[in-house]
């Protein structure tokens, strides 16, 4: 197996044609585990033989160590991503009446943790390059759809009091912070940022570099074990930089006590249990290790898509900030490439072995459950493109080159079939 963290590469094969097969799943967990076991499970017996199992000095200590490396004052671990916005969603007190801006092209907590807390979840449509809001969508939005009360709020066409933008980074990449931002503050708008998938990753932002999550208000973050950071289990954090917003969440996490059995506020169950917060512990020192293998697979990938020229029938993914002198500029969560012939491909692939995914089937205006919101389709072009088009390939920190260079052979035989 060829190591993926110092990319040492194989001699590359010069037919396009894939000749034998090989079985490469979407993700493989199974190294990065014997490599962390004895660690790991050191950690869980003490867990157990202490018997705190909730709300204890591993998750202290965890906390203190998460906060630190996305360079941000609190860190509070939840239960799970989707906990982590609805948590925030309940410390700001956002509910009925009320809306917030998100893209539609996302995991389903998104919008479904809006929609929990009585919100209105209101849609506008992606930038291709980074699967975020677009800025320019989010402008026209506000200035078609919104207009300001004698009061002073942004209210939506419906009357509904928009509170919130929440910003999705999806794959890996940060969003268009910048203007983000911007429209944020000169609408006086909270920022909730769905880091869900981009723990670690860095953004340019003016005045300097920031990390997913810490740019808004608050940041959320899902320890899924499929994520760059994974838990053994679900599991989630949000971080802020303000200490009354912090201690806000933190009693919203326990039913909204405090002190123990008074409960001035309705929260939830969204503690972070022990052991899950030990597994991440032991994990976090080597997360910025594993970001750099994924980014150096994804750029075997480029290399190998290129070298068998298939520019013309596969769109890749884009670097945006890959020249703006951050590291972490894409953790590559997922490698996700885009085609017109996505489902014949991915039928393809899978008679070879290859595991893929679809990220996403249809944009969360499409789905039945939110039919209620009025959208149709073609009201969010770049949304919908994306659902058609986007398909996943195999990327992990421990994936071979020889694996990836049948990946991209198989496609190449799919495309000159």
């Amino acid at each position: 197996m060829a190591d993926a963290v110092s990319g040492d590469l194989p001699r590359p094969s010069t037919t396009a044609t894939a000749t034998r097969v090989m079985r490469v799943p979407l993700l493989d967990l199974s190294e990065q585990y014997r490599s962390l076991e004895r660690e790991i499970l050191a950690e869980i017996k003490e867990v157990l033989e202490t018997h705190r199992f909730i709300l204890g000095p591993k998750l202290e200590a965890f906390e203190r160590s998460i906060a630190k490396y996305c360079k941000i004052d609190h860190a509070i671990g939840v239960s799970s991503g989707t906990d982590a916005l609805l948590a925030a969603l309940m410390a700001f007190e956002i509910g009925p009446g009320d809306a917030v801006v998100t893209s539609a092209y996302s995991f389903f907590g998104t919008a479904g943790s809006i929609a929990r807390v009585g919100a209105r979840p209101l849609f506008v449509d992606i930038e291709p390059a980074t699967y975020g809001i677009s800025p320019a969508a989010l402008r026209a939005f506000i200035t078609k759809n919104c207009e300001r009360s004698p009061n002073g709020e942004l209210r939506d066409a419906e009357g509904h009091r928009i509170r919130a933008i929440m910003p999705v980074h999806l794959f890996g990449l940060c969003a268009e912070m910048n203007d983000i931002l911007k429209i944020a503050r000169e609408d006086e708008l909270l920022v909730i940022e769905d880091a869900a998938q981009a723990i670690g990753a860095e953004y340019p932002l003016a005045g300097g570099g920031a990390k997913a999550g810490a740019m808004g208000q608050v940041g959320c973050f899902s320890f899924y074990p499929s994520k760059n950071l994974g838990a053994a289990g679900d599991a989630g954090l949000i971080i802020c930089p303000d200490e009354k917003l912090a201690k806000r969440i933190r009693i919203m996490r326990e039913h909204g006590m405090e002190p123990r059995y008074h409960h001035h506020v309705i929260g939830g169950n969204f503690r972070l249990d022990e052991i899950q917060a030990a597994i991440l512990s032991v994990k976090l020192p080597h997360l910025d290790k594993w970001s750099a293998a994924r980014r150096a697979a994804a750029d075997f990938y480029r290399a190998e898509f290129q070298r068998l020229h298939l520019a013309d029938n596969v769109i890749l993914p884009s670097e945006p900030y890959r020249n703006s002198g951050l590291t972490n500029h894409h953790i590559y969560h997922q490698y996700a490439i885009r085609t017109e012939r996505r489902d014949q491909l991915q039928a393809h692939l899978s008679k070879r072995e290859i595991g893929t995914a679809i990220y996403y089937p249809l944009g969360l205006h499409q789905q039945k459950c939110f039919q209620y919101l009025g959208y149709h389709d073609g009201d969010l072009p770049e949304t919908e493109q994306a659902a058609r088009e986007t398909l996943a390939l195999p990327i992990y920190p421990e994936i071979s080159r020889d694996a990836q260079q049948y990946v991209v052979q198989s496609i190449a035989e799919f495309f000159t079939a």
